[in-house]
């Protein structure tokens, strides 16, 4: 059986050594959370999500998108953005409620890990432009800059905190959940924007300067309470117009 095991096609260097680049990192932040360096895996995660962000526009800036790539992109976003943050919340906080806390962390793990298959059966149909559901990433950064800006106003560790183990679960829910949420894949950077898109681009440059744990933590939060609030408000229109269809006179 000659060449079974032997792949018909090379792989394509430059974005899959991005896309294992992220999967170090994230593995990398799986040791210093170990460590008790939290700090330090936080960003590792952080530094994770832009190799992952750059594998993609790589690879379609240059064509060579492959079945391989897409599933090498789906085991480094589970290590990076699955086990690690996992990893990182369980030793800075949940570690104290034992099973509850454990759980916890496996739940998110878990569901993301049903968020990114989920995610490759729908490639190029359901997902074209906004996401259903939480993507992974995402929720795995406001994990990491959580811990980053908790750690720059505090010197004691979150243990046992209820806030934190409602948010894993939170976010564990948001992420296989049908709730639309948005991405970068949606804007159209060659189109023309307002003058005034560019002035907030400027302020959110200058917040990020002046205190970078506040500023990262607080893009986090928005994204995640503008997806909840948008949702919640495109459920109340659906349930509206169930309650009241449009009347058409017959003749």
């Amino acid at each position: 059986m000659k060449g079974c095991f032997q792949m018909k096609k090379g792989v394509y260097l430059l974005p899959n050594g991005l896309t294992l680049s992220g999967m170090f990192f994230g593995f990398y932040a799986v040791l210093s959370a170990l460590n008790g360096d939290y700090v330090r895996a936080a960003w590792a995660i952080l530094i994770a999500t832009v190799f992952d962000g750059l594998d993609g526009w790589v690879a379609r800036l240059t064509n060579s998108t492959t079945r391989f790539g897409v599933e090498l992109d789906s085991l480094s976003d589970l290590v990076a953005f699955g086990v690690a943050p996992a990893i990182l919340l369980y030793t800075w906080s949940l570690n104290p409620f034992g099973r509850v806390g454990a759980a916890a962390a496996f739940l998110f793990v878990a569901c993301g890990a049903l968020r990114l298959a989920r995610y490759n059966i729908q490639m190029g149909s359901a997902e074209k432009r906004s996401f259903t559901g939480m993507p992974v990433p995402a929720a795995a950064v406001i994990i990491a800059t959580l811990v980053i800006f908790y750690e720059s106003i505090s010197t004691d560790r979150p243990e046992k905190s209820i806030l934190i183990l409602l948010l894993t679960v939170v976010l564990a829910i948001l992420m296989i959940s049908t709730m639309r949420f948005h991405g970068a894949k949606e804007i159209n950077f060659k189109k023309r924007k307002p003058f005034w898109v560019l002035v907030i681009f400027v302020l959110l440059i200058v917040a990020t300067v002046v205190h970078p744990p506040g500023a990262l933590f607080s893009f986090a939060m928005v994204y995640l309470f503008w997806g909840i609030i948008e949702n919640a408000y495109l459920l109340y229109r659906k349930r509206k117009r169930v309650k009241n269809p449009d009347k058409r006179a017959t003749t």
